[in-house]
């Protein structure tokens, strides 16, 4: 006999977490959040039906997509219980009520479908979310501890820094995994590899190895590797290991496969003839319930009846039959999703700001939609991150150009810069947006004629 869904909701509380889930729901200014987190990105339409009904029905009526391929729902009232079942009813929750935290893998939008990949990564990623959830040990993970799977496509994040990270490489005429500790492989060279048919047993024994030296403070791998070295790991790692870890001296000059920028917006080739994928940005990273199901509508017409959702906050159809691109292009776009990637909007994200947040300082969206329409009108593109405090929660990693907030429509910027911590090279403060936009577009014209 099945058990049934109240069965899944556990009846003790939820252990104390900043980090929303689907069973947590925090509170913030405009509600509660609900985070929905999705295997590999992939919402099937049913349940992104689900979801934009729930978003109208439990919430304000907001969806967010996250920088991890997840879904958000914002301003969720009194109602948990009836969000979570209808959730969990759509097929969207963990197989474990403790195992939510923990589903955190990020791979490639266009896993197994993409032409430059070097491998399918949806078996390896699968087995890895199974065990994750399945393996009661690892629900003691923190909610944040994040994992990542680079099986060499075109359209991958490498910039995205994770506590274990797994990126495919060509090592003597064989296509390994190498791997890191708390970074990502767009800056930081592997520690080692493993061939592929040992991929799922070195995460096994990374996390049981990090579950067995941290202290409960140390809820990320840099926490533990600022008193245990990498070198120390990777030996306590050879021994848990059934498998040889490979630690040439070659590693170190790896380099990832170069990516496609901005390729999530638009039209991008699959691997099968005749098939493409086709992109559209989220604005900020906010979706309509509207938007939600036109995508899902076109999805079931010519699409395969899945969406995706990318960590650049956008989402995708994929296996488009070729005469049908132009059709889902438009359609996105009259849907309110961005589908030019020399938008000037396509190019910022921001943080929730002080409409909803208690921590932030400017209403950064709302300033990030006045910027972008400056911008637009120079014909300047930047990629811009707006935040309303210093904690950066909108963006895992430094982007080219950073506002943050120091009062209501006022911000400090700063020009990403490798010799520069935290946010870079402090070009300017207590800026007003239109001061910003006139600085950004005088240094692109500035740029432009060197």
């Amino acid at each position: 006999m099945a058990e049934p869904l109240s069965a899944r909701i556990p009846a003790a509380p939820l252990r104390p977490s900043a980090c929303p889930g689907l069973l947590r729901i925090v509170p913030a200014l405009d509600g509660g959040i609900c985070r929905i987190k999705l295997p590999g990105g992939v919402i099937t339409a049913d349940q992104a039906m689900a979801v934009a009904d729930a978003a109208e029905r439990f919430g304000c009526g907001v969806i967010e997509a996250t920088n991890r391929g997840n879904l958000q729902v914002r301003g969720i009232g009194q109602d948990h219980q009836g969000l979570i079942m209808t959730l969990l009813n759509a097929g969207l929750g963990p197989k474990h009520p403790g195992s939510d935290d923990v589903r955190n893998l990020m791979i490639s939008p266009t896993a197994g479908i993409d032409p430059q990949q070097l491998f399918d990564a949806r078996p390896l990623a699968s087995q890895i979310l199974d065990t994750l959830q399945s393996h009661r040990r690892f629900h003691d993970l923190s909610p944040k501890f994040a994992l990542s799977l680079d099986a060499g496509e075109g359209l991958t994040m490498r910039d995205h820094p994770h506590d274990l990270w797994l990126s495919a490489l060509h090592l003597e005429g064989e296509v390994v995994l190498g791997f890191g500790l708390a970074g990502c492989p767009a800056t930081d060279s592997p520690l080692a590899a493993v061939s592929l048919d040992a991929a799922h047993d070195l995460v096994v024994a990374v996390l049981e190895g990090f579950l067995h030296h941290a202290r409960p403070d140390q809820t990320r791998m840099r926490h533990l590797l600022e008193g245990l070295s990498p070198e120390q790991f990777l030996d306590d790692l050879a021994q848990r290991l059934p498998h040889a870890l490979r630690r040439d001296r070659t590693l170190s000059d790896a380099r990832p496969i170069p990516t496609r920028p901005n390729a999530h917006i638009g039209i991008y080739p699959q691997r099968q003839p005749g098939l493409f994928s086709v992109g559209g940005g989220v604005p900020l990273g906010r979706l309509t319930p509207s938007m939600l199901r036109s995508a899902a509508k076109l999805a079931v017409d010519v699409g395969d009846g899945s969406l995706v959702m990318t960590p650049w906050q956008s989402l995708m159809l994929r296996n488009v039959q070729d005469e049908h691109t132009s059709r889902v292009l438009d359609s996105l776009q009259n849907a309110g999703l961005m589908c030019d990637a020399g938008q000037a909007l396509s190019q910022m994200i921001a943080c929730t700001g002080s409409a909803a947040c208690g921590k932030g300082l400017a209403d950064t969206k709302t300033d990030a939609l006045q910027l972008a329409a400056d911008l637009q009108k120079q014909g300047v593109t930047y990629a811009v991150h707006l935040t309303g405090c210093n904690r950066s929660c909108a963006a895992a990693h430094v982007a080219p150009v950073t506002l943050l907030a120091v009062s209501a429509g006022h911000y400090d910027l700063y020009f990403r810069h490798a010799d520069q911590p935290g946010f870079g090279e402090l070009r300017g403060r207590d800026l007003t947006i239109e001061a910003v936009g006139a600085l950004l577009t005088a240094d692109s014209r500035s740029n432009t004629h060197d």
